[in-house]
């Protein structure tokens, strides 16, 4: 996908082999973050997984009760895996070049690539009988012949769960009747799609899973927790690229500036304003070293903001600050997103997203600052 290759290239321009400080011992944080990205990969895909038996159950008994504790699982799936997006940007697990990302979380989508849609009642690869649905054939139609023919991930499973949103005051609206056979064309590959897309979804966050799990002496983690210089930078170049090049232009910038729903990134649901917060919590959890798992349980450890309080305090206190108050702005973005975005400038919905927009600004350029404080030089961040 265009995007995702625009902002690796980003992630690459912000600095390599930095001569950060001999005098700090950065191992513990580095160790730590592994700990942070495991525990949210997996609670991720413990979500997934619930997320999974929520369809099956809709697939197996299609009707409003069931589609809806589907719907509510995507949420819930949501919720752990916007998180996750702070581990993206430099060529990790997620986003290296045999990465998942693309087909986990690509956007924005052509429905009609996948399903039928209000404009052409025949169109998809649902209803092309002749396309053996396979999460191999899924993952090879993925993004082919342009970057918005999204075929998998969160999104394609959201579409096919809410329909096309064709309402300016809530989410999709599809009958679940979709799935029952004798009530729509193909409602057999519909379940078949739904069932084996979201199959895919789970390999995809194992992989990841595995990758980042503690142990082993093979696995990616190994290699990062044995680079520490090195991986503090990918750290930092992924707090920075997310908060500015991803999350302020990308998702924010973009769509206020065409007030088009079609620039929203969970369109779909509705629940945009979602996608907004958890990135920004997540840049937040890296930074402080912590993250409350699924259970409530708290894990908190060394940080990047230790190692910066270390050089200069003043710095990471600002930093800390400028950093929750772009968390406190995206909370503030109301839903549905699709309508934050319309109407005049000075209108209160668009000046809640401009005001994330400036905050996640400065939050990246404090960050360039903290990652010189230790040592990281060169790291520039490229505007969107």
């Amino acid at each position: 996908m265009k995007k995702r290759i625009l902002f690796l290239a980003l992630a690459a321009a912000l600095g390599s082999h930095p001569a950060l400080s001999a005098e700090l011992d950065v191992t513990p944080a580095v160790k730590h973050y592994a700990n942070l990205v495991h525990a949210n990969y997996e609670d991720t895909l413990n979500a997934a997984k619930l997320l999974q038996s929520a369809i099956s159950a809709f697939l197996t008994s299609p009707n409003s009760a069931t589609q809806q504790a589907a719907q509510q699982a995507w949420r819930n799936a949501r919720e752990f895996y916007g998180t996750t997006e702070a581990f993206r940007f430099y060529g990790g697990p997620i986003d290296d070049e045999d990465g998942p990302e693309g087909r986990l979380n690509a956007w924005p989508m052509d429905e009609s690539f996948v399903d039928s849609v209000a404009e052409d009642s025949t169109s998809g690869l649902i209803n092309d009988r002749a396309f053996a649905i396979t999460k191999e054939a899924i993952s090879g139609q993925n993004e082919r012949g342009g970057e918005e023919n999204i075929a998998t991930g969160y999104h394609a499973i959201e579409f096919l769960l809410w329909g096309q949103d064709l309402s300016e005051s809530g989410p999709g609206n599809r009958a679940f009747s979709d799935f029952v056979d004798g009530k729509a064309p193909n409602a057999d590959r519909r379940r078949q799609y739904l069932s084996v897309v979201t199959e895919l979804l789970i390999d995809d966050l194992n992989s990841l899973v595995t990758a980042w799990r503690p142990g082993s002496k093979l696995n990616y983690r190994a290699r990062f927790e044995g680079e520490g210089n090195e991986s503090l930078r990918k750290i930092f170049v992924a707090m920075g690229s997310l908060s500015r090049g991803e999350l302020a232009g990308e998702r924010l910038e973009v769509a206020l500036n065409s007030q088009d729903q079609e620039d929203e990134h969970s369109c779909f649901s509705d629940n945009t304003h979602r996608d907004a917060a958890l990135n920004a919590i997540g840049i937040e959890n890296v930074w402080l070293g912590r993250y409350k798992r699924a259970d409530g349980s708290l894990l908190q450890g060394p940080a990047p903001r230790d190692l910066v309080a270390a050089k200069d305090a003043a710095l990471a206190a600002r930093t800390s600050a400028q950093i929750a108050n772009s968390v406190a702005k995206a909370n503030a973005i109301q839903a549905p997103f699709d309508r934050e975005i319309v109407g005049a400038k000075d209108a209160p919905s668009r000046q809640r997203i401009q005001a994330t927009v400036n905050s996640l600004v400065q939050q990246s350029k404090d960050l360039v600052a903290a990652a010189n404080a230790v040592g990281i030089s060169k790291l520039t961040l490229v505007q969107p």
